[in-house]
């Protein structure tokens, strides 16, 4: 009969031991011997209450799930003819994604010849990176797939923890209102 290394319910070392008298002496405790370290010489087991023991190590398990972290990746998808409108649109998504702290994946799908102008969704790609410098880090640069040219954001991690708010887009310099006009005046009702 082999031998076995055994350690009581509170830790304390039993010493070396048959296995048949280590599993009575769990048994007179109302516990269970359970093998712990199958490769050492001679092996090592537990007197324990192996319910017990299952029932903790699986609320652990779920205790560690709840305290990580899941990033998904989302997509936009432009065209190499991508209006500035819809580009926008597309973009103020991505930057929203960002600061949720997922992933960006930014797709160029070329249709037909327009594969021969890689160039412009390759300048497009550049746009989006610049517009997302400040939520963002490219993670992967950008690369032809079939007809697809794409690239992944990151979200920036910040060292305060919390995320930077949002700035809001300062208006371009053609809505101002001429030189020599109040902006505070009431229109004029004509």
């Amino acid at each position: 009969m082999p031998e076995v290394r055994v350690i009581a319910d509170d830790g304390e070392q039993l010493g070396i031991m048959q296995t048949r008298d280590a599993v009575r002496l769990a048994r007179e405790q109302g516990l269970d011997l359970v093998e712990v370290a199958a490769t050492a010489q001679p092996p090592v087991c537990r007197i324990i209450d192996f319910g017990k023991f299952q029932y903790e190590a699986k609320k652990k398990a779920n205790e560690a799930k709840k305290k990580q972290v899941i990033i998904t990746v989302k997509e936009v998808k432009f065209r190499p003819g991508t209006d500035d409108h819809d580009y926008d649109f597309k973009m103020k998504h991505a930057r929203e994604w960002l600061e949720d702290g997922d992933k960006v994946k930014a797709t160029i799908f070329f249709r037909g010849r327009e594969i021969t102008h890689r160039e412009l969704g390759a300048e497009l790609l550049q746009r989006l990176e610049k517009d997302l410098a400040e939520y963002g880090e490219v993670e992967t640069r950008p690369r032809m797939e079939g007809n697809q040219m794409f690239f992944i954001f990151a979200p920036k991690k910040h060292k305060g923890g919390a995320p930077k708010p949002a700035s809001p887009p300062s208006p371009p310099a053609s809505s101002a209102p001429p030189a020599g006009t109040n902006s505070n005046s009431a229109p004029a009702q004509g």
